[in-house]
Protein backbone atom coordinates (compact mmCIF):
# COMPACT_ATOMS: atom_id res chain seq x y z
CA UNK A 1 0.00 0.00 0.00
CA UNK A 2 1.14 3.61 -1.18
CA UNK A 3 0.39 5.96 1.29
CA UNK A 4 1.09 9.45 -0.04
CA UNK A 5 0.72 13.02 2.11
CA UNK A 6 -0.47 15.89 0.22
CA UNK A 7 0.62 19.48 2.34
CA UNK A 8 0.01 23.24 0.61
CA UNK A 9 -1.02 26.11 1.86
CA UNK A 10 -4.68 25.96 2.62
CA UNK A 11 -6.59 27.75 -0.18
CA UNK A 12 -3.97 26.61 -2.73
CA UNK A 13 -6.18 23.49 -4.53
CA UNK A 14 -4.42 20.84 -2.40
CA UNK A 15 -7.60 18.97 -1.37
CA UNK A 16 -8.89 19.42 -5.44
CA UNK A 17 -5.25 18.03 -6.67
CA UNK A 18 -5.99 15.24 -4.10
CA UNK A 19 -9.72 14.50 -4.73
CA UNK A 20 -9.60 14.39 -8.63
CA UNK A 21 -5.98 12.36 -8.01
CA UNK A 22 -7.85 9.69 -6.17
CA UNK A 23 -11.04 9.63 -8.75
CA UNK A 24 -8.56 8.90 -11.60
CA UNK A 25 -7.03 6.01 -9.08
CA UNK A 26 -10.49 4.83 -8.51
CA UNK A 27 -11.25 5.03 -12.02
CA UNK A 28 -8.26 2.94 -12.89
CA UNK A 29 -9.33 -0.10 -10.04
CA UNK A 30 -7.40 1.11 -7.31
CA UNK A 31 -8.76 0.80 -3.78
CA UNK A 32 -7.99 4.29 -2.45
CA UNK A 33 -8.66 5.46 1.09
CA UNK A 34 -8.84 9.43 1.70
CA UNK A 35 -7.55 10.59 5.30
CA UNK A 36 -8.57 14.29 5.45
CA UNK A 37 -6.33 16.05 8.38
CA UNK A 38 -7.48 19.78 7.56
CA UNK A 39 -10.12 21.26 11.05
CA UNK A 40 -12.22 22.68 7.70
CA UNK A 41 -13.14 18.84 6.89
CA UNK A 42 -13.38 19.50 3.06
CA UNK A 43 -11.05 16.90 1.75
CA UNK A 44 -13.73 14.78 0.67
CA UNK A 45 -16.20 16.78 -0.60
CA UNK A 46 -16.05 15.99 -3.90
CA UNK A 47 -16.23 12.80 -4.07
CA UNK A 48 -18.88 12.94 -1.51
CA UNK A 49 -21.26 14.65 -4.27
CA UNK A 50 -20.57 17.53 -2.46
CA UNK A 51 -21.77 16.41 0.63
CA UNK A 52 -20.60 16.90 3.96
CA UNK A 53 -19.38 14.39 6.22
CA UNK A 54 -19.11 14.18 10.09
CA UNK A 55 -15.82 14.09 11.02
CA UNK A 56 -13.77 11.44 13.45
CA UNK A 57 -13.75 14.42 16.49
CA UNK A 58 -17.40 14.74 16.11
CA UNK A 59 -18.26 11.56 15.83
CA UNK A 60 -15.96 11.00 18.90
CA UNK A 61 -17.26 14.13 20.87
CA UNK A 62 -21.13 12.84 20.05
CA UNK A 63 -20.67 9.13 20.50
CA UNK A 64 -17.45 8.58 22.83
CA UNK A 65 -14.80 6.07 21.54
CA UNK A 66 -16.64 3.17 21.33
CA UNK A 67 -17.26 3.68 17.53
CA UNK A 68 -17.88 1.00 14.67
CA UNK A 69 -15.58 2.10 11.18
CA UNK A 70 -18.98 2.73 9.35
CA UNK A 71 -19.43 5.54 11.66
CA UNK A 72 -17.13 7.94 10.49
CA UNK A 73 -16.17 6.36 7.09
CA UNK A 74 -18.04 6.85 3.77
CA UNK A 75 -17.92 5.10 0.77
CA UNK A 76 -17.37 8.19 -2.45
CA UNK A 77 -16.68 8.17 -5.91
CA UNK A 78 -15.88 5.22 -7.34
CA UNK A 79 -15.66 3.34 -4.13
CA UNK A 80 -13.17 5.07 -2.40
CA UNK A 81 -13.29 5.29 1.36
CA UNK A 82 -13.61 8.80 2.35
CA UNK A 83 -12.75 10.03 5.98
CA UNK A 84 -12.30 12.97 7.78
CA UNK A 85 -11.00 13.86 10.98
CA UNK A 86 -12.06 17.46 11.49
CA UNK A 87 -11.01 19.53 14.40
CA UNK A 88 -11.86 20.80 18.34
CA UNK A 89 -14.49 23.15 19.04
CA UNK A 90 -13.34 26.56 17.81
CA UNK A 91 -11.05 28.00 21.05
CA UNK A 92 -10.17 24.68 22.67
CA UNK A 93 -8.18 22.12 22.14
CA UNK A 94 -5.53 21.63 19.43
CA UNK A 95 -6.53 20.96 15.67
CA UNK A 96 -3.38 18.64 14.80
CA UNK A 97 -4.50 16.37 17.80
CA UNK A 98 -7.96 15.24 16.07
CA UNK A 99 -5.13 14.02 13.30
CA UNK A 100 -3.15 11.98 15.63
CA UNK A 101 -6.22 10.52 17.16
CA UNK A 102 -8.10 9.91 14.12
CA UNK A 103 -5.44 8.25 12.79
CA UNK A 104 -4.96 6.16 15.76
CA UNK A 105 -8.77 5.24 15.51
CA UNK A 106 -8.54 4.46 12.03
CA UNK A 107 -5.42 1.64 12.90
CA UNK A 108 -7.37 0.80 15.59
CA UNK A 109 -10.41 0.00 13.63
CA UNK A 110 -8.79 -1.61 10.91
CA UNK A 111 -9.18 0.66 8.32
CA UNK A 112 -5.81 0.01 6.66
CA UNK A 113 -6.85 -3.37 4.94
CA UNK A 114 -4.29 -5.19 2.93
CA UNK A 115 -7.23 -4.26 0.00
CA UNK A 116 -5.80 -0.84 -0.09
CA UNK A 117 -3.61 0.35 -2.59
CA UNK A 118 -3.13 3.87 -2.03
CA UNK A 119 -3.85 5.94 1.43
CA UNK A 120 -3.73 10.31 0.55
CA UNK A 121 -3.48 12.16 3.70
CA UNK A 122 -4.99 15.41 2.78
CA UNK A 123 -3.06 17.52 4.99
CA UNK A 124 -3.07 21.68 5.83
CA UNK A 125 0.20 23.25 5.47
CA UNK A 126 0.18 26.24 6.70
CA UNK A 127 0.32 25.37 10.42
CA UNK A 128 3.53 24.73 12.02
CA UNK A 129 1.71 22.80 14.52
CA UNK A 130 3.76 19.04 15.04
CA UNK A 131 0.21 17.38 15.06
CA UNK A 132 0.04 18.02 11.12
CA UNK A 133 3.87 16.70 11.04
CA UNK A 134 2.05 13.24 12.11
CA UNK A 135 1.75 11.32 8.66
CA UNK A 136 5.50 12.10 8.17
CA UNK A 137 6.86 11.71 11.78
CA UNK A 138 5.36 8.60 12.36
CA UNK A 139 6.42 6.92 9.22
CA UNK A 140 2.59 6.88 7.97
CA UNK A 141 3.36 8.71 4.32
CA UNK A 142 5.82 7.40 2.61
CA UNK A 143 5.61 9.97 -0.47
CA UNK A 144 5.03 13.83 0.50
CA UNK A 145 3.78 16.13 -2.57
CA UNK A 146 3.55 19.61 -2.09
CA UNK A 147 0.60 21.84 -3.93
CA UNK A 148 2.13 25.49 -4.08
CA UNK A 149 1.92 28.49 -6.05
CA UNK A 150 4.46 31.36 -7.07
CA UNK A 151 2.40 33.60 -4.36
CA UNK A 152 4.86 34.16 -1.53
CA UNK A 153 2.60 32.43 1.45
CA UNK A 154 2.55 29.44 -0.69
CA UNK A 155 6.32 29.21 -0.99
CA UNK A 156 6.74 30.11 2.62
CA UNK A 157 4.45 27.59 3.57
CA UNK A 158 6.04 25.00 1.13
CA UNK A 159 9.70 26.12 3.02
CA UNK A 160 8.11 25.10 6.07
CA UNK A 161 6.74 21.84 4.88
CA UNK A 162 10.16 20.76 3.97
CA UNK A 163 12.10 21.15 7.21
CA UNK A 164 9.47 19.42 8.35
CA UNK A 165 10.21 16.50 6.51
CA UNK A 166 13.89 17.00 6.99
CA UNK A 167 13.48 16.79 10.02
CA UNK A 168 10.68 14.03 10.71
CA UNK A 169 11.37 12.15 7.55
CA UNK A 170 12.95 8.59 7.86
CA UNK A 171 16.28 8.98 5.55
CA UNK A 172 18.33 11.65 4.12
CA UNK A 173 16.26 14.06 2.13
CA UNK A 174 18.21 14.17 -1.02
CA UNK A 175 17.16 10.69 -1.48
CA UNK A 176 13.37 11.60 -1.23
CA UNK A 177 13.22 13.15 -4.31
Amino acid sequence: MRQVAIYGKGGIGKSTTTQNTVAALSEMGKKVMVVGCDPKADSTRLLLHGLNQKTVLDTIRDEGEDIELDDIMRSGYGNTKCVESGGPEPGVGCAGRGIITSINMLENLGAYDDDLDYVFYDVLGDVVCGGFAMPIREGKAKEIYIVASGEMMAMYAANNICKGIRKYAIGDCETMR
